[in-house]
């Protein structure tokens, strides 16, 4: 089922009537953007309220930084940081995503109460995820991921990254359903920053419409990232922090929201959820122009 410019709906979700936002809650000490910060379990509940009174629809939680470079955590670390946190949320009344690469950490959130399965890895990392996902009758996004953070770098090679994207991406969709997972449950991801230099993913934000030839929901994940360091940069190269790219992230909410994306991913919610209400008022202003 198509909505608002092919935007799309996912099976067990809200259906929103613009771009959704989620926002992210990263219970680490070394995610790239704000390692730390929310890192007590207190703490990052009482960030994803703080998002969720900014504006967002969801609230992603994750307790693995996939930053490049990063090294894995242990499965009882990563349950310690998440589970809690996404117990706490869902029983207030968020609509709770996990950001996990590991079954065990996705069945157990979803016991607590998450509604959707985010894997960076599309299933890729752990081969226990897509047939406990079918299971658990849960929303999965497959992202385009060509392995794991400590040296995707060195996989950032493309002849044509639009091309390859797209067709890595079906791989891992045919693989969801395969296994299992209901099409209509599954959200697809371009992987923005995950095994791609800047140019890259400037590419990919530029034809965001092609990813509609897989005919499912587009989640969008540009917050704070490198190639909007790169694009940022002073004039000797040196880009901003992180936490200085949210008015750029912004940017590319809008355009994502035009381009009918289902849902971005950010750190800061306000600017954001701004952006995806006047994209709309637009697409429907220009609904009403083109009536007949």
């Amino acid at each position: 089922m198509t909505t608002l410019r092919g935007r799309g709906r996912v099976a067990g979700l809200p259906e929103w009537d613009r771009c959704a936002v989620m926002g992210v809650v990263n219970v680490t000490p070394d995610s790239f953007s704000d390692g730390g910060q929310w890192f007590d379990t207190e703490l990052a509940v009482k960030r994803g309220h703080e998002l969720i009174t900014a504006g967002a629809d969801l609230v992603d939680v994750g307790g693995e930084s996939t930053r490049p470079g990063a090294a894995r955590v242990d499965e009882a670390e990563e349950l310690r940081r998440v589970i809690p946190v996404v117990r706490e949320l869902a029983a207030a009344g968020a609509l709770v995503s996990v950001d996990t690469m590991r079954a065990t950490v996705a069945e157990r959130a979803v016991e607590a109460g998450a509604r959707l399965v985010n894997d960076v890895s599309a299933g890729g990392a752990d081969p226990a995820m897509i047939p406990t996902v079918a299971a658990a009758g849960v929303p999965f996004v497959v992202m385009h991921w060509r392995g794991q953070s400590i040296d995707m770098n060195n996989r950032a090679v493309y002849r044509d990254v639009v091309g390859e994207v797209l067709a890595e991406l079906r791989t891992g969709l045919e693989r969801a359903v395969a296994g299992g997972i209901d099409p209509e449950r599954i959200v697809i991801d371009p992987g923005l920053g995950f095994a791609k230099e800047a140019e890259h993913d400037l590419t990919l934000v530029a034809q965001l419409s092609a990813l509609r030839a897989l005919g499912r929901p587009l989640l969008v994940a540009a917050s704070r990232k490198r190639f909007l360091g790169r694009v940022l940069a002073s004039g000797d190269g040196t880009p901003p922090p992180a936490r200085e790219r949210d008015a750029a992230t912004a940017a590319v909410t809008a355009i994502a929201a035009r381009e009918g994306a289902w849902a971005v991913r950010v750190h800061e919610v306000r600017a954001s959820a701004d952006a995806v209400r006047v994209a709309r008022a637009i697409e429907a202003a220009g609904d009403t122009a083109g009536a007949p």
